[in-house]
């Protein structure tokens, strides 16, 4: 037989094994169509039993926005007196990336057992002496699936989590990254915006929970004991539930809670999110909510304001069928906005590590706080329509007269939208 055949042979059998693993990987979509009168508010306990999670009584939280946040976190450390746990996805060597790595290897040196997990892929600009200083110190540094054979099959799953747990008393949670651009106060192109939490009351448990999940899946470890899981009392009166779970043969948990606050929403749904391309099943979900008579807004960065424009073009390719259902569109063109925040009525909110889109959504190992509470509602609207002042609002008619290069782009970009 000729090397045709061969050749083609050989085609055959990797489309046959691309398929079945494709088909091992899928998860089957939830529906988006919920029968419930409900407000979203009093329904805490089905979405943490959809999410797999339980609404926790009890916490409170304190907002941070930008690089003021910093200054919270590194306090805190400082004043960690058993244990530090650090999960990032990304992480460039600068003056953050030093003063983080220094504070850290401090704890270290003071006897304090502190475990850092960074994401292989999103890491691997945190320069090769600052995490040996830290090593050096005593801190214990792992990286989520490194480029190694036995990583093959998952290397495309990122963990893109951004948490911090102190003594297993106080934790952080959001969007933020140790990378320059996230200091300042988003004062321009070079000074990111964001939001981020701290926590205190039961759900830091949780997140202990979550960080030891890809910390035990990486290292073998399992750590125990009061150091790190201490009895907590009520801190407040916010009742909260983390969502992370990625069960096999289902949406993972963070695609149910977002998807679930679509249908949910009675009166206002504004989202504000970095990366925002919505699945057309979401997309008729939103058009569902405008009929009803919700407000539905998104916020997101322009091209000129992102990080990364692909992205932004893989989003414009549905921009129209959005505007169609009356979904309203704000860029803002004057710096990365990188919040990842829903709010639904007025009366609760998602915030934590994930994009609107279905690499966050399907593949990377993510985590959202679903809070009740209409003071922190209130907080994150407020810092939504800070920034919408200063955005551009998207024109249907203009918005259709784009120039054909910009929608080669958009088309092209789609197609790419899992990987980017």
């Amino acid at each position: 037989m000729g090397g045709a055949f061969w050749g083609g042979l050989l085609a055959a059998m990797v489309v046959v094994q691309l398929l079945v693993i494709w088909s091992i990987r899928r998860h089957r979509d939830p529906s988006l169509k919920i029968e419930c009168d409900s407000p979203i508010d009093e329904l805490m306990p089905t979405l943490a039993g959809l999410t797999l999670g339980t609404a926790l009584p009890g916490n409170r939280v304190e907002v941070h926005e930008n690089g003021a946040f910093f200054d919270v976190l590194l306090a805190r450390i400082a004043a960690a007196q058993k244990s530090v746990h650090f999960e990032t996805f990304l992480w460039k060597d600068g003056v953050l990336g030093r003063r983080l790595a220094a504070a850290l290897a401090e704890r270290a040196r003071a006897g304090l057992k502190v475990r850092v997990l960074l994401d292989a892929q999103g890491s691997k600009n945190a320069g090769k002496e600052v995490v040996d200083a830290m090593r050096e110190a005593g801190c214990r540094v792992t990286f989520f699936h490194k480029r190694a054979l036995r990583n093959i099959g998952v290397f495309n799953d990122r963990d893109h989590r951004k948490i911090v747990i102190l003594d297993g008393r106080e934790a952080f949670v959001g969007g933020h990254c140790i990378v320059d651009d996230w200091l300042g106060d988003a004062e321009d192109g070079q000074h990111f915006a964001d939001v981020s939490l701290h926590l205190h009351g039961p759900i830091v448990h949780s997140l202990q929970g979550a960080f030891s999940e890809n910390w035990a899946g990486e290292t073998g470890e399992l750590f125990v004991g009061e150091a790190v899981f201490p009895p907590l009392q009520p801190a407040g009166d916010l009742t909260i539930h983390a969502v992370y779970a990625k069960p096999e043969n289902s949406s993972p948990a963070v695609k149910i809670l977002h998807h679930t606050a679509i249908c949910l929403a009675r009166k206002r749904l504004w989202i504000q999110n970095p990366y925002f391309i919505p699945e057309p099943e979401a997309i008729d979900a939103f058009g569902s909510a405008v009929k009803r008579g919700v407000d539905v807004r998104v916020l997101m960065p322009s091209t000129s304001g992102s990080d990364n424009p692909m992205v932004q073009h893989a989003g414009h390719r549905n921009f129209e069928k959005l505007l169609r259902c009356g979904v309203r569109l704000f860029e803002y063109p004057h710096t990365l906005l990188h919040q990842k925040i829903m709010t639904v009525d007025g009366a609760w909110c998602a915030i934590g590590s994930s994009n609107f889109d279905d690499r966050s959504f399907e593949i990377n190992d993510e985590i959202s706080l679903s809070i009740a509470d209409r003071a922190l509602a209130e907080r994150l609207d407020a810092i939504f329509e800070r920034y919408a002042q200063r955005a551009v609002e998207i024109d249907l008619e203009t918005w259709t007269r784009r120039g054909t290069w910009h929608k080669l782009k958009d088309n092209t970009f789609y197609l790419l939208n899992e990987l980017l």
